[in-house]
């Protein structure tokens, strides 16, 4: 069992930057496929980053070159660092926790039936 929380969402003008943190507990992160996900209101929830117990990360289109996720196995804290910010970006940011990044290994984009584990979310606001 994981239990995740996030932290760091706000408001931010476009091309500005914030930096997401997802304390988890009850297990350690390291052994986890760990992601991020996005959902604005009214749309699906789509997957932004996400690193596996090694380290290795993949992004989406829109986040490549632009956010960078990380862990701190010590903490048992994974960070979503945002840059380049635009009004695109706005919405509630998830963090989630699977035993496996079964994505991976499809070769297909990582979705919500990923995941096993979530948090509450925070909100991420992108004005222009």
């Amino acid at each position: 069992q994981v239990e995740l929380v996030e932290f760091g969402g706000g408001s931010v003008q476009a091309g500005g930057s914030l930096r997401l943190s997802c304390a988890a507990s009850g297990n350690t992160l390291s052994a986890y496929c760990m992601g991020w996900f996005r959902q604005d209101s009214g749309k699906e929830r789509e997957g932004v980053a996400a690193v596996n117990s090694v380290g290795n990360t993949r992004y989406s289109d829109s986040a490549e070159g632009r956010f960078t996720i990380s862990k701190d196995n010590a903490k048992n804290t994974v960070y979503l660092q945002m840059n380049s910010l635009d009004s695109e970006d706005t919405g509630m940011y998830y963090c989630a926790a699977n035993r496996w990044c079964s994505f991976w290994s499809r070769g297909t984009k990582m979705t919500v039936d990923d995941f096993a584990y979530w948090g509450q979310g925070t909100q991420v606001t992108v004005s222009s």
